[in-house]
């Protein structure tokens, strides 16, 4: 189980697992949907759905300090609606968080609270969906980031150099310097928003070719987080005028050090448009078969253990991406396909403090091939027990 992302708790003997959460029905609106935010009417008339999100556990972050204060992190749930027109679609995400975290200019410790909203480019396979977060080789994702930060000055949207430079290093003094100051409050950007594309770990690149028309908006009121996005169903790299659509969704706590891969992760979540196709909704929604308890045998049979960690009880293991969480945000045919085909989708952020003789992915031709063991021997019982039980390894909500 070399690949399987990243992820636990609870097992019992069942025949079936059921998911935790439903998909999004989107309501379809005439509102204008160029600029929204949480205050717009549009989101009265929405539906919204409860979603739960994850800490991302797959690898350990070279950061102590950081690692203590996840250590015995729960899952967030979150309130996620979407509503849509003939050209655009728009997001609301609510979550709790009892701290007001801003990422401020010049300082190394201190982190923003922060959201992202992930779309996968071909999703006609839902069996061969993206990685969350990153997205995997052949398989790409847009992803749309919102940071709460301070004034910063690159990119202000004009172009402005000169009130780039901090006030210390001008040569501007008393009136002056409080002139440039002013100035640089004016012209400073505090609204921090990307775009990226990208098809697997290290691959991130920002959409800046002018084809993102992307808004979003984060507000934070009586210790919960708001924030929404806006974009065109369809453009350039993302066609999403569809009956139903794969949509993930990530957030940051900037008091617990949450940065890059520290954060809480949802799965793919169905968004229904439209209402006859339930391939998706079943694929993502659906209950999944197999014997929990024999599942759990069949993982410690096999040795997985050895290289994972497995429960949140069991040491820290470099040996591997943890499965600490893996139920929790690994859609049951992303789990499917981490044990038949590990090369599929490759975690490649191997941890520095990993032995070097138990690399995760070996190189051949400068292709990344997964160091995990093939399990496509097993019998399709057994896979199904396997599965079913690596569903259920994720943490309790708070």
């Amino acid at each position: 189980m070399k690949k399987l992302a990243s992820m636990l708790l609870v097992a019992g003997v069942i025949t079936s697992v059921a998911t935790a959460d439903s998909a999004i029905n989107a309501v379809k609106v005439k509102a204008d949907l160029d600029k929204v935010d949480n205050k717009s009417s549009v989101w009265s008339g929405a539906k919204f759905s409860d979603v739960t999100l994850y800490p991302q556990t797959a690898i350990v972050l070279n950061d102590k300090k950081a690692n203590e204060l996840n250590q015995q992190a729960k899952a967030i749930k979150a309130k996620i609606a979407a509503v849509y027109n003939d050209s655009k679609i728009a997001f609301m995400i609510k979550w709790p968080d009892g701290t007001k975290s801003v990422q401020q200019e010049g300082k190394t410790d201190v982190y923003g609270d922060g959201f992202a909203v992930q779309f996968a480019q071909n999703y006609s396979n839902p069996k061969e969906l993206p990685y969350i977060g990153m997205g995997s080789d052949g398989r790409p994702v847009v992803i749309h980031l919102q940071k709460a930060t301070g004034i910063t000055f690159e990119p202000n949207g004009n172009g402005d150099i000169e009130h780039q430079i901090n006030p210390n290093q001008t040569i501007f003094f008393e009136k002056d310097l409080a002139n440039y100051k002013e100035r640089v409050k004016t012209v400073g950007n505090a609204d921090y928003q990307r775009s990226f594309i990208s098809e697997g770990f290290r691959s991130m690149t920002q959409i800046k070719d002018g084809s993102d028309q992307a808004t979003m908006n984060m507000n934070y009121d009586s210790k919960a987080w708001s924030g929404t996005l806006s974009r065109s169903l369809k453009d350039s790299n993302l066609n999403l005028d569809a009956a139903t659509i794969p949509v993930a969704f990530a957030i940051w706590d900037g008091a617990k050090m949450g940065r890059d891969g520290l954060k809480y992760l949802a799965p793919w979540t169905a968004v229904i448009l439209k209402k006859g196709d339930d391939t998706l909704v079943n694929a993502l929604h659906g209950k999944i078969e197999g014997d929990v308890e024999k599942g759990k045998e069949i993982v410690a049979a096999n040795g997985c253990a050895g290289c994972h960690q497995v429960a949140p009880t069991d040491a820290p293991s470099l040996m591997a991406p943890s499965l600490v969480n893996i139920g929790g945000y690994a859609s049951a045919d992303y789990i499917r396909e981490s044990l038949v085909a590990p090369n599929a989708a490759i975690v490649g952020g191997y941890n520095r403090n990993a032995h070097s003789n138990t690399p995760w992915y070996n190189l051949d031709n400068g292709k990344r091939i997964s160091a995990m063991t093939d399990y496509s021997f097993l019998e399709k019982g057994d896979l199904d027990s396997a599965v079913a039980y690596l569903k259920t390894l994720k943490v309790g909500a708070k």
